[in-house]
């Protein structure tokens, strides 16, 4: 197996293509775990994150171009501007495919343009050009006029107005109206930090692969099965698990400060089919297209999915579908995390109510399920105008600036908000977020899954974890975030992994490259690339003191509900945590256990 990466110094204006030795495909495979290594090479942990000497990679998996179902993904990696550690950002739709057709495995963008520009990548060839003209559009209006400059078929990754103007909630969006993003921990930013409004690809390379007729005939087969097990997924999207989340206590109410809520049946999956859906919309490569499309009035393309209507909509109270859709649209456009964006919006509305912040700093009433207030608040957000200056820093530095006791309503880890599901509900998300090395990620270990409904017969995972336990769930987070690192590598879609055995995964990886992988160096190849991660944050001052999680999380019950009085119990599941990873009392990797990993290298950056 070969991959090309193209390296763009814009700072000189320069490129030229890498070729990866295979050596170290195999030991970080591609995707997120490749580019964990080039951030190493090519970056510094004490990097500013907006400054030039912090690079922004796209990156491929060995997956890519190849057919497998749900393949169609790409990873965005670089210190994040947001919380000043690791960052990546995982992203479906068709940009991933692009790249690989126009012959690239990945791109590393280094330094600053002296002024906007985009990267064609077209062909083998990757060309730096004039995007002057582009400045200011937003994401829909910037890869119409790409694709009609450049060409199609092809895609584009492109920032709006809000990564233009470095806010650390924006995302790099692809797709245009579907709305594929890159959303978490402010990649957008950086993308702007550097000038480049976007990338373009597009090409006919073919993808070589080492046994055909084997990787086919497994995707085939797989294809059918997903289908088979996940017709929900293709009728409802992510969606369809609002109702269930509420019921069950897992979905965010109120800033995180409620336990059920009556309204949640305006803004199901069921409820979008019956009402502003107009059909679904899948990735590259998918056979079970959970994406969205909606439209009403002057609405038309991506619908909001769950964590969307879990954060613009149910932790902000805001009961009206047709305002959470165009809250979606809105930050698609602008190019923003709705993820943090609604936690921004929930803290900000909590904070109005307890008279922390008033009518006077905002500039307007921030009432809870106010949606005409919430769209105001987000498009604050993306000009950084006025108090929304103030939350374009993330909630965590909102918090600090304004005072008076708001971080406790900042409900984040190492900066990133919470995504939307409680570790009330499903305890393991508890050391999940605290150890997830990006910060709050519930898909960083997949954690949940296993104890809402998933067994996972390869990992030891015989039966649906005991939600209610903390025993065991450090063990759990850790065989999973491994594996995850895996899946992040490969580029593969999280959603069907639990119907897909690690055999499936052998043979396609090893039907592609012609490898003789074994499950055992598979796994080792995950645990490789969270230590790398882990080591890369200590490098940023990390430490076990950083595991942690609100307050509101450890101490305060839901109070009604699905989860009305569970609590997590963190010390009992980061002691478990720390043993199985076999890193110091403090979160720290021994350097045998680095060493055992083949990360001699990586040690100093450990013991400084």
């Amino acid at each position: 197996m070969e991959m090309k990466v193209a390296l763009i110094d814009l700072s000189a204006g320069s490129t030229e293509i890498v070729n990866v030795p295979k050596e170290l495909l195999r030991k970080y495979i591609g995707g997120s775990g490749l580019a964990t290594y080039f951030l190493f090479q090519y970056g510094s942990p004490q990097a500013d994150p907006l400054s030039p000497e912090n690079p922004l990679i796209f990156m491929n998996g060995p997956y890519q171009g190849t057919g497998i179902p749900t393949s169609g993904r790409h990873q965005v990696v670089s210190k994040s501007p947001l919380t000043g550690i690791f960052g990546e950002s995982d992203c479906g739709g068709t940009f991933g495919y692009h790249m690989r057709k126009a012959g690239f495995d990945g791109a590393i963008f280094l330094g600053k343009a002296s002024s906007p520009v985009y990267v064609a990548m077209k062909d083998g060839v990757a060309e730096i050009r004039d995007a002057g003209f582009l400045w200011g559009k937003d994401t829909f209006e910037t890869e119409e006029t790409l694709l009609e400059i450049e060409g199609s078929p092809g895609a584009v990754a492109c920032i709006g107005p809000a990564g233009e103007r470095l806010v650390l909630l924006a995302n790099i969006m692809h797709d245009g109206p579907s709305g594929r993003a890159a959303g978490r921990g402010g990649m957008g930013a950086v993308m702007g930090s550097k000038n480049l409004k976007a990338v373009v690809a597009r090409g006919n390379a073919s993808v070589p692969m080492a046994d055909p007729e084997t990787v086919r005939e497994k995707s085939r087969e797989k294809a059918r099965w997903y289908v088979e097990k996940m017709p929900a997924m293709t009728r409802y999207g992510t969606p369809g698990g609002v109702a269930f989340a509420e019921q069950n206590g897992d979905l965010p109410l109120k800033n995180w400060s409620m336990g059920s809520w009556s309204e949640v049946k305006s803004i199901t999956g069921e409820a979008m089919a019956e009402t502003v859906l107009t059909g679904n919309w899948g990735c590259t490569a998918c056979p079970i297209r959970c994406g969205r499309e909606v439209a009403f009035d002057e609405i038309s393309g991506g619908g909001p999915e769950y964590e969307t209507l879990g954060m613009l909509g149910s932790n902000c109270l805001v009961s009206d579908l047709k305002a959470i859709c165009r809250a979606n649209d809105l930050c698609n456009r602008e190019g923003l995390d709705t993820i943090s964006c609604g936690s921004a919006a929930a803290f900000s509305m909590e904070l109005f109510e307890r008279g922390i912040i008033t009518e006077k700093e905002i500039g307007y009433p921030l009432s809870w399920g106010d949606g005409d207030a919430l769209l105001r608040l987000l498009g604050d957000i993306s000009e950084k105008k006025g108090f929304g200056s103030i939350l374009s820093e993330g909630t965590r530095k909102a918090a600090e600036l304004i005072g008076k006791g708001a971080e406790k309503y900042a409900i984040h880890s190492k900066g990133l908000d919470f995504p939307a599901h409680d570790p009330r509900c499903y305890k393991g998300l508890a050391a999940g977020y605290a150890t997830s090395n990006r910060g709050a990620c519930h898909l960083a270990g997949y954690s949940y899954a296993f104890e809402r409904s998933a067994v996972y017969p390869d990992l030891g995972i015989n039966e649906v974890q005991d939600r209610s336990l903390d025993e065991g769930k450090g063990e759990l987070n850790a065989k999973l975030q491994d594996m995850m690192c895996v899946m992040d590598s490969l580029k593969m879609c999280k959603f069907p992994f639990a119907n897909t055995a690690i055999a499936d995964i052998l043979t396609w990886l090893n039907g592609i490259t012609g490898w003789d992988v074994t499950k055992e160096e598979l796994l080792e190849t995950g645990e490789r690339i969270f230590n790398l991660k882990r080591v890369y944050n200590i490098a940023c001052g990390v430490t076990g003191k950083d595991d942690t999680i609100p307050e509101r999380i450890l101490r305060e019950p839901r109070g009604s509900g699905g989860s009305a009085d569970s609590l997590p119990v963190l010390e009992i599941q980061l002691e478990e945590y720390y043993r199985v990873r076999k890193w110091s009392s403090e979160g720290i990797p021994l350097p045998k256990t680095l060493s055992a990993l083949g990360l001699e290298k990586f040690i100093p950056f450990v013991e400084q």
